[in-house]
């Protein structure tokens, strides 16, 4: 029997919560997708026969303004392979659910990402993925758009409530340095992102909480920002390295910083080791050995997809915010040896 308040519309969120599966699950369901199991399709059919619901597709056109059949994705950086991959997990899941995917990328600049963002509500999106460049999210909010759902990739968001999707950057970050801390390692160069970005603190903080955890002390002197460029982190790991009592490793907070330390490395024949945050491409190929936080970027890209095709599809666009973290893993690459 449904607990439902006598007379009220039921939404797709009660369906899913009487079959005890996810709004996707029944969004799934109804649209014959073959990726539901028969025994999960008849559960949510037989929900929907005693709830009598009936999607409102009126509704969602109206939220809309109409439905396009479009997504809008904003990211900062294309050229990095991240944003790449994390498009790509964005169009599977929305070319298996019928829809296509508009790209935007702001090169880091918030004014950019407001108008790509307006335009991309003015061409009537279904709903936005949003990389935010900085920590100003206002123009995001929903109800400034006119209901147009949105979801933010990479960090939560400020001063709104929409759904969002994260990576593990303080647990990540940890493990990599407590790995470091374990080979024997005391002084630890961090070559971070900018502290005022959500990212860029997290994985600073978590750093700095293993080095606590061991009974190290942590170094300002050690403790550098890195402004966005492979050559900027290559300069700052020669600074480091160059130094009277240099650190017996780095950690680079990104793969362009892990790229630019790798080179100041390789240049000063230095034997320090390295670790970096984020997979690098052709990384066994190193001539030195490198330790990543690595985790599925293409993941994090379908399930921001997804909860953005749940908020589509549902008329309970009320509901609680959602955040999602994607766990993270420490892989040690070795360099390839002939023979």
């Amino acid at each position: 029997m449904s607990s439902m308040a006598p007379g009220r519309t039921p939404t797709m969120r009660d369906v899913a919560a009487h079959a005890a599966v996810s709004p996707m699950t029944v969004s799934r369901t109804l649209r014959g997708d073959p990726r539901v199991s028969p025994e999960m399709r008849a559960r949510v059919l037989a929900s929907v026969e005693e709830l009598r619901y009936r999607r409102n597709d009126l509704a969602r056109g109206l939220r809309t303004g109409r439905s396009s059949g479009l997504l809008g994705l904003v990211v900062t950086n294309l050229s990095n392979p991240f944003y790449s991959e994390l498009a790509l997990g964005v169009e599977g899941l929305a070319s298996a659910n019928g829809m296509r995917v508009v790209i935007g990328n702001t090169g880091g600049d918030l004014d950019r990402e407001r108008q790509l963002v307006d335009d991309m509500a003015s061409r009537r999106v279904d709903g936005i993925i949003v990389v935010p460049a900085g920590n100003d999210h206002t123009h995001l909010d929903p109800a400034g758009l006119h209901g147009l759902p949105v979801v933010l990739a990479t960090r939560p968001p400020t001063g709104l409530e929409v759904d969002s999707v994260v990576v593990d950057d303080f647990g990540g970050s940890r493990r990599a340095t407590a790995a470091l801390v374990e080979r024997g390692h005391r002084r630890i160069g961090f070559l971070g992102l900018g502290r005022s970005l959500w990212t860029g603190a997290e994985r600073l903080r978590g750093h700095c909480a293993a080095l606590e955890e061991s009974g190290l002390p942590i170094e300002d002197a050690l403790l550098r920002s890195v402004p966005p460029d492979a050559g900027a982190a290559e300069a700052v790991a020669l600074e480091l390295l160059g130094a009277a009592d240099p650190p017996t490793a780095l950690f680079a907070a990104n793969n362009r910083n892990t790229v630019g330390a790798y080179r100041a490395i390789a240049e000063t024949g230095s034997p320090a080791a390295l670790a970096g945050f984020d997979d690098i491409p052709l990384a066994d190929l190193f001539a030195a050995p490198v330790s990543v936080v690595t985790y599925d970027t293409g993941e994090l890209g379908r399930r921001a997809a997804e909860l953005l095709l749940e908020r589509i599809a549902d008329e309970d666009s009320a509901a609680h915010p959602r955040l999602v973290t994607i766990g993270t893993t420490l892989k040690d690459y070795r360099p390839l040896r002939p023979g």
